[in-house]
């Protein structure tokens, strides 16, 4: 049940928040930060 929320939610963080990756993390905002770092806990539990 668990997992597949994850799933539910990386799949809407996917098209929905934006892509952080070609940027460098040293330079981001707080705010960035802050959504860098949920979708790598969505990311990291739907992979479990």
């Amino acid at each position: 049940m668990k997992k597949s929320i994850f799933r539910f939610l990386n799949k809407i963080n996917k098209s929905v928040l934006p892509k952080l990756s070609d940027k460098d993390p040293t330079k981001l905002t707080k705010i960035q930060k802050g959504i860098l770092a949920y979708r790598y806990f969505v990311l990291v539990n739907s992979l479990d």
